[in-house]
């Protein structure tokens, strides 16, 4: 594990605390046996207004010394877990402050690390696995194909047959799933975009129903890339409900940006609303669903930052709201 913290000596947190509240105690006495000792030498206004002000100086070292030790590290602390996550690999900080959020920071970024690891490695080994069982696939297809050619084969056979042709296809589109899951989990769609900057690609591609936008000029915290992703899986989920009407809102609240995805579907049952999510759960298993595509969107959006939730207020179809 790489060493990101140098060891120095900084005073513990302890003593700086300590020592705070012992000046916060002290300096009301001293300054009181102050005034009393210096009104004899200039009066009683020039010698409160002398200990006034060096109150006020100690109070400015005191509180330079709290911001350079504690405050000022752990902000660049936070700013630095922002980096990482949006896709910045893990380096050392300038100031650490004292030794325990010297060991704070150190023990964050080697988190930061594994993390980053642990993606780089499920990608790897998806990509690698998807690109080794597309030869058997392949030669599985191939043989299907032959098969069904075959004009002497019974109404049973060619049943079977057919079966291992669309068990094929199933497997196909499942890897497809896994490879985007699995770069989902990247932080690769950083930046801002807008409704209206999709529309054009997403009513090319879903032609069948209708689209409509709500306050489409507004910012949203996410590059064009992810939400064209997000938006065409919910779209293709909505066109296969049988819904013939999507309408897109988004806005800004007290919480954030906010985007809602409502449909004219049949809606989501009581009983599958807690399970919508779930990877490879879908009630289009027979019509080729994977149930991967809500999956995507929620790990997609979540390596960015976002949520995306049922919204209740929509009773007449499906909606989703996604806070960013």
């Amino acid at each position: 594990m790489s060493r990101y913290v140098e060891p120095k000596w900084r005073p513990p947190l302890m003593l700086i605390l300590g020592g705070s509240l012992l000046a916060i105690l002290v300096l009301p006495i001293y300054a009181a046996i102050l005034a009393d000792f210096l009104t004899p030498l200039t009066g009683r206004r020039n010698a409160v207004f002398l200990v006034a002000a060096g109150s006020f100086f100690a109070t400015l070292v005191l509180g330079w010394l709290l911001w350079r030790l504690i405050l000022a590290p752990v902000q660049a602390l936070a700013a630095k877990a922002e980096l990482i996550r949006d896709g910045e690999a893990p380096s050392s900080i300038d100031h650490y402050g004292t030794p325990e959020i010297g060991e704070l920071a150190q023990a964050v970024l080697d988190m930061a690390e594994v993390l980053q690891s642990r993606e780089m490695a499920v990608r790897g080994y998806t990509d690698h696995v998807t690109h080794e069982l597309k030869t058997p696939l392949t030669a599985i297809r191939g043989s299907a194909e032959l098969l069904s050619s075959d004009e002497s084969l019974s109404d049973e056979s060619r049943h079977l047959v057919e079966a291992i042709a669309g068990a094929e296809k199933r497997a196909i589109k499942l890897l497809g799933a896994a490879r985007e899951i699995a770069a989902a989990r990247m932080p690769e769609h950083r930046g801002t975009t807008s409704l209206s900057a999709c529309l054009t690609q997403l009513r090319e591609r879903f032609p069948s129903i209708e689209i409509d936008a709500d306050n489409a000029d507004e910012k949203i915290p996410l590059a064009q890339s992810g939400l064209e992703i997000v938006l065409g899986h919910l779209t293709e989920n909505a066109v296969a409900a049988g819904a013939t009407k999507i309408t897109l809102m988004s806005g800004k609240g007290i919480e954030g940006t906010w985007l809602r995805i409502a449909d004219n579907g049949p809606g989501v049952s009581s009983g599958n609303a807690a399970k919508i999510f779930e990877p490879f759960f879908t009630t289009k298993r027979d019509s080729g669903g994977t149930g991967m595509g809500l999956a995507i969107v929620q790990t997609l959006l979540l390596a960015h930052g976002s949520l995306i939730t049922l919204d209740p207020d929509v009773t007449n179809g499906t909606g989703f709201r996604i806070s960013f």
